[in-house]
Order: C-alpha cells, then sequence, then structure tokens
C-alpha cells in the first residue's frame, strides 16, 4: 500500500451537501408528524377503542387523501433511502454509540415496519378491508408474531426518532432549557400508546364476537390474499437486497482505496495516523480510536471538530460550500479546517482545537480556538477570605467556599454570564460572548445585582457559622479582548487575555478603596447605553496605559436597577 509520500491519485469525493442533509431532515419531519399522531391515537386505547376511533376519524383523513398519501409514502420511501446512503457514505463504522444506535435502528426500520404497512393500507386497496381500530387490532392480536412485532416497532421507531431530534436540536438553547420537559413526554408518549394497544386488545377480547364477524384473512378472497403477500415479499427483497448491496460495494470500496493510495495525519499528542484516501480526517480518526470532538456527528453544523493544520496545507483540497459556511460563521482563520470535511491526499500534521468531550454547553458559551472580540468582563473577590480559616476547621472552610462559589456560579448563569476562572477566593467571568456587546453589559450589571442578592440569602442562611456576614467587591469593564479556550488539552476553559482584562481585574482593587461592592467602568456604561452619572466618578491609573481609567463606584448593585432599561420597565409595568 502506497502512502502518502508517494504520488496518489486525486481522493474520491463523494455529495455531502445541505441538499442531502436538507431533504433528511424534511421527510424526516414528515414522518415525526405522523408517528408521533399515531401513537397518540395508540394511546387512547387506555380509555377505549371507541374513544382511538374518534380522533382517527380527525387524523386520517388528511393522510389518507391523495396528496397526503403521496408526502407520506414518499416520505417513507426517501428517508429510507438516506438511510442506506448514510450507511454507504460512512468510511468506517467507528462512531459514537448514538449514531450507531440511530443508524442500526433506522435501517431495521423498514424490515419491522413493511408487514405493518402491508396489513393495513396496503391491505386496504388490494383486498377493500377495513384500516379502524377494530379490525386492525383483532388482527395483530390474531397472530403472536405481530403481538411481539409490533411492540418492537413502536420502541424502534420512536427511539430512531428522538434520538435524530435530540442531536438536531441540541445545539439549541432553548431546547436545551426545555429538556426537562420534552424529556418525561419522550419516555411517556411510546409508553402510554403501547399500553392502549393492550388495553384495546384486552377491551376487543372481553367484547362478544358479532355474529358474522371475520378477520380481514377470512374475509379477503385467496387471490387477492397470494397478491398481498407477494408483494410483501418482494418489497422484503428489493429493501434487504438494497442492504447486502451497500454493505457488499463498503467491502469493495475499502479494497479499492487500501490498494490505491493512503495519507499520514500527525497528531499533535504524537501519533501518526494511516488512513486510506477517501477518509476524512475525522473518519481516519475514529478508525484509530483517537477521541475526538463532534458534537452534530461530522455534519459541519456545530465546527466542534475543527483543528488546526500544520504542515501540509498546500496539499490540502480547498473548503467546499458547506465547510466555508461553518468556518465563516466562526472567523476561522486560513490553516483551520473541519475535520469532518477535510478528506487530505498527502500528509497532514494537525491541532485539534477543542477537548474531545466538548459538548453543546461549552458552545454555547463561545469555545475558540482564540479570537477578538467585544465583551464585558467581571471580577468578584471574596474580601478577606483568609480570616475564614482562623477559627475554623479546614473543612469547614472548604465548604463556605464551595457554596459561595455555587452561588455565584448561579447567578452568572441566569444573567447570561460565563465562569471564566477562578484564583482560590475570586473568580472572572465573560458576559457576550454570544451577543452584542451592549446586551453583555447589561447582563453584566444584571449579574452584579445577582451577585449581591444571592450573597445576601447566604449570609443569612449561614449567619450562625460565619460570624460575620461575607462581602465581595465586584468590577465590571468592556472592550476588546482575545476569546479562546486556554490550559491542559484535557480539561481546557474558555478565558480572555488582553488590556481589557487587565483594566477589569485593576478596577476590582478600587472597591476596596471606596468601601463599595460594585464598580462600573465609565467604558461599560457606554457600551451598555446605560447612564450612571447619578454616581460618584473616579479615575484610576492601570500599570503600562498612559491615560486613565474613569469608573462610577457604588455602593449597593441594586441601586443600578433604575438605570436598567428592562428592569425599569418591569417595575413600571
Amino acid at each position: 500500500m502506497r502512502t502518502a509520500d508517494a504520488p496518489t491519485p486525486a481522493p474520491l469525493h463523494r455529495p455531502r451537501g445541505s441538499a442531502v442533509r436538507a431533504l433528511r431532515l424534511a421527510t424526516g419531519l414528515v414522518l415525526v408528524t405522523y408517528v408521533t399522531g399515531h401513537l397518540v391515537n395508540h394511546a387512547l386505547g387506555v380509555i377505549s377503542i371507541d374513544a382511538q376511533e374518534a380522533l382517527l376519524a380527525i387524523l386520517a383523513p388528511p393522510w389518507q387523501s391523495l396528496p397526503g398519501t403521496l408526502l407520506l409514502y414518499s416520505a417513507l420511501v426517501i428517508h429510507a433511502l438516506l438511510g442506506l446512503y448514510a450507511l454507504w457514505r460512512r468510511q468506517t463504522l467507528r462512531m459514537p454509540a448514538w449514531e450507531l444506535t440511530q443508524l442500526t435502528l433506522g435501517l431495521a426500520v423498514p424490515l419491522l415496519l413493511i408487514p405493518h404497512v402491508f396489513g393495513t393500507r396496503v391491505a386496504s386497496a388490494l383486498l377493500g378491508t377495513d384500516t379502524t381500530y377494530h379490525v386492525v387490532v383483532a388482527a395483530l392480536w390474531s397472530s403472536p408474531t405481530a403481538m411481539i412485532r409490533q411492540p418492537v416497532l413502536v420502541v424502534v421507531v420512536w427511539t430512531h426518532l428522538a434520538i435524530g431530534l435530540h442531536y438536531w436540536l441540541r445545539l439549541s438553547r432553548t431546547y436545551r432549557r426545555g429538556l426537562r420537559f420534552v424529556y418525561p413526554l419522550a419516555v411517556i408518549v411510546p409508553l402510554v400508546a403501547l399500553l392502549g394497544f393492550w388495553g384495546a386488545g384486552f377491551e376487543l377480547a372481553a367484547a362478544p364476537a358479532a355474529p358474522g364477524a371475520s378477520t380481514a384473512d377470512e374475509a379477503a378472497a385467496p387471490a387477492a390474499r397470494a397478491l398481498l403477500d407477494a408483494r410483501e415479499r418482494l418489497t422484503y427483497g428489493v429493501y434487504a437486497s438494497l442492504l447486502v448491496l451497500v454493505l457488499a460495494a463498503r467491502v469493495l470500496r475499502r479494497g479499492f482505496h487500501t490498494r490505491h493510495g493512503a495519507y499520514r495525519i500527525h497528531h499533535s499528542n504524537g501519533r501518526v495516523i494511516t488512513a486510506p484516501i477517501g477518509h476524512s480526517v475525522l473518519e481516519a480518526l475514529r478508525e484509530a480510536g483517537v477521541p475526538h470532538a463532534s458534537v452534530c456527528g461530522g455534519r459541519a453544523r456545530c465546527t466542534t471538530c475543527r483543528v488546526r493544520i500544520g504542515h501540509g496545507t498546500r496539499s490540502l483540497p480547498p473548503p467546499g460550500a458547506t465547510e466555508t459556511s461553518a468556518l465563516q460563521r466562526i472567523a476561522a482563520e486560513k490553516n483551520v479546517r473541519l475535520a469532518c470535511q477535510l478528506r487530505p491526499s498527502h500528509a497532514v500534521h494537525i491541532t485539534p482545537l477543542l477537548p474531545p468531550h466538548v459538548g453543546p454547553a461549552e458552545l454555547e458559551a463561545g469555545r475558540s480556538p482564540g479570537r477578538e472580540r467585544a465583551v464585558a468582563v467581571m471580577f468578584v473577590d471574596l474580601r478577606e477570605s483568609s480570616r475564614l480559616g482562623e477559627q475554623r476547621m479546614p473543612y469547614d472552610v472548604l465548604f463556605i467556599l464551595n457554596r459561595f462559589f455555587a452561588e455565584m456560579a448561579e447567578a452568572l448563569h441566569e444573567t447570561g454570564g460565563y465562569y471564566s476562572t477562578f484564583n482560590g477566593d475570586g473568580l472572572m467571568a465573560l458576559y457576550g460572548a454570544q451577543t452584542d456587546l451592549r446586551s453583555g453589559c447589561r447582563d453584566a450589571m444584571r449579574g452584579a445585582m445577582a451577585i449581591a442578592t444571592r450573597l445576601a440569602k447566604m449570609n443569612t442562611a449561614l449567619q450562625s457559622d460565619l460570624g460575620e456576614p461575607l462581602r465581595v467587591g465586584v468590577s465590571i469593564h468592556a472592550g476588546e479582548a482575545i476569546i479562546g479556550t486556554m490550559g491542559p488539552p484535557a480539561t481546557p476553559i474558555l478565558s480572555a487575555l488582553g488590556d481589557t482584562v487587565n483594566v477589569a481585574a485593576r478596577l476590582e482593587s478600587e472597591t476596596k478603596r471606596h468601601g463599595c461592592v460594585l464598580v462600573i467602568s465609565s467604558a461599560c456604561a457606554r457600551a451598555a447605553a446605560v447612564d450612571l452619572t447619578r454616581f460618584p466618578e473616579h479615575t484610576a491609573s492601570v500599570r503600562g496605559r498612559n491615560e486613565p481609567v474613569t469608573y462610577y463606584a457604588i455602593a449597593d448593585p441594586a441601586a443600578i436597577a433604575p438605570c436598567l432599561p428592562e428592569l425599569a420597565n418591569a417595575r413600571a409595568a
């Protein structure tokens, strides 16, 4: 096998554009809509089978109309074919457990669904049978195989659906905030649907059989039933053949790539990985068992798999439209590429820019390899913290400090701040990493108010343990800073560097000078479009700066509430 040091043919590119993803999403959402309504209809079986029939009379007509039928079954066929395409386009089956689970369940859905479809809609078209709950449930309960297959189908379809929706939406802050409500629904819907299926079956079993009643199988003409069975077997055979064909084609493709060259990845951890040409960097790392970040599963939606390229940038294929769009969103440098999209044909040196287990929360906090951005920087310092240990056991001091930092972290979280670093008795926080500067500065001011409120409650709760209440000094300054992840590769943190950070740290000491809780720089007030002239204004010199910094000294953070438009309007309302 040739390596990247020898001449190699051009890599084989496959269509992986946004059009395929958009089609998969559109067809998936059509099926989600149908399945959700279908399972809710099933769930009414816990009340009665007549309740199921009543809702079916409302839900069925749109889907049974010609446009609804074309939409539903087109979405079903296309989504199944895209599942086979997803299996084909993956160069390696080494992937995170959630991706493997979703892919496996998606491929299994048609095998379980074909008998159900032929037993209902196709049987209705060919045999003229009814598809009411009375008929369908009776037919399912008369078949031991169907009694097992139907619950398995519900679990497989719903799990595949839930995984897909979750990993599509989990980059959304709104979705993550609502997950506590979504998760119970995701469990309850299929559970109650299965209980409804069983409830309807027991109700039919207990009801006396109507004279002349017969199952769909008994009522159907033998010739029509034979035709239905033949078409069901044909559909099974077509899908199974396509699945086998894709698996065989993967083996042939792997052999072709192995014979026609490989490239080397020189990882920053010291490993050298050899991968067949055609593998993306992310696929090569997964195949080699090297952990690498990829929140979206390699779909170029999150940019967490980005790497910095060392040697070999000139020999790399240019980024496509999807990769270019993603990199532009984070203002990436020219030597930064997405590992899920990059398919080299020559040796490449890479340095991952995010830890391998990064998640959506870190994305929200604005993780990046380093970029200049206007932000608000807050410093919080616990006053006279050394006195805590004079008359207390070390465990007691640790308890108080942990409680203090927990309260500070909650205050930052509820006001949109990011807990960046702490130094034993203080911390630094960033605001505006994901918003504009004005919003970031106003959020920082609200954060100072939240800190004061939470600290007051903590002092009241621990009054007997503290003796004297805890006091803090808080400073806020705004301006340009370099934002990026810093620290050891396994445990990096989002932090900031630059003059803005130095000024914010210097201003925190001014709270001691004036005996106040909060100091806000004039630059921050201007950026927030907030008038703080009612408070005394002072100046301070900062090492390394020729011009002094002006700021406002505020004894009680709650006093700035009337200056913040959103808070003032809320009080007026």
